[in-house]
């Protein structure tokens, strides 16, 4: 039993670091296809949880070469990715399934 307790201590301790670490958060819309803002900006140098939610009736995956990350964005539903932290530059970002208009751009400064 108390192996126990002290595992759920150590679990909740880093569970509660965890969530202190991620200093800011940004939220992004795919809507109409689009990304909204298709341009933002972050700080340099800090975690980020980007927060995606798709209006959209159909699903879109979210890609990033600059940032290595990919993920699909089931219609009408939201996500959240962790990213950074970021050295100062531009990470371009675009959706796969509708590459020609989902487009956008973060800046960390």
């Amino acid at each position: 039993m108390n192996r126990l307790v002290a595992f759920l201590s150590i679990l909740l301790s880093f569970s509660a670091y965890a969530e202190q670490s991620i200093e800011d958060s940004r939220s992004l819309i795919i809507e109409n296809h689009r990304f909204i803002p298709s341009e933002f900006t972050v700080p340099a140098g800090k975690k980020i949880k980007l927060i995606i939610n798709n209006k959209d009736s159909t699903p879109e995956e979210f890609e990033s070469h600059d940032l290595n990350r990919e993920k699909i964005i089931p219609a009408q539903s939201s996500i959240s990715i962790y990213i950074g932290p970021l050295k100062p530059g531009r990470y371009s970002f675009f959706g796969e399934f509708n590459e020609k208009t989902a487009q956008g751009v973060l800046i960390a400064e």
